[in-house]
């Protein structure tokens, strides 16, 4: 099987990195930067593999992955994102999403996620992000999502407005 693979996502940064990290494990990358820029790729050609964002600014990745469900059900489709939820993760995977990866994914993680075969559970990470820094990404996400707002994300969170001012004020925890 051929082994081309479009990347849709709207942090330019980020997309271009990953392709460049694909292109070095043999994928031929298309990139895109919106749904519609997707859409017009897949038109042109379906591509074998997927790795879609889930939130973008004209739209959802889920959408996507109806589209090549229906041009090239075989397609192999990994969902990334930086929002991940147990209910977005269960909505990609019914849509027919393989995998759901949370952002920053890393490269060989999402290459053994697209060629894995069905049935095999993939490995346990090698060096899986701490506790401590799995709590200090959630909180930067609802700050985030909040809009920088922290008596709003404290009141979330369900802690003192004081105590997350603590946290946010420093530096991420090592991995």
């Amino acid at each position: 099987m051929a082994k081309d693979l479009l990347i849709l996502d709207d942090d330019n940064a980020l997309r271009r990195t990953l392709a460049r990290a694909m292109e070095q494990r043999g994928f031929n990358v298309t990139q895109a930067a919106s749904v519609k820029e997707a859409r017009e790729h897949i038109s042109l050609h379906a591509p074998n593999y997927a790795v879609l964002d889930l939130k973008l600014e004209d739209g959802n990745g889920l959408e996507i992955v109806a589209l090549l469900r229906q041009v090239h059900p075989q397609c192999r489709i990994i969902i990334l994102t930086g929002f991940g939820n147990i209910a977005t993760a269960v909505a990609a995977v019914k849509a027919g999403a393989l995998d759901y990866l949370p952002k920053p994914a890393n490269p060989d993680a999402i290459e053994q996620a697209l060629l894995q075969r069905e049935g095999n559970l993939p490995e346990p990470p090698e060096d899986p992000m701490s506790a401590d820094r799995v709590r200090w990404e959630h909180i930067q996400r609802v700050f985030e999502q909040c809009d920088r707002n922290v008596s709003e994300t404290a009141r979330r969170l369900k802690m003192h407005r004081r105590t997350l001012q603590r946290i946010l004020a420093k530096h991420a925890p090592r991995s």
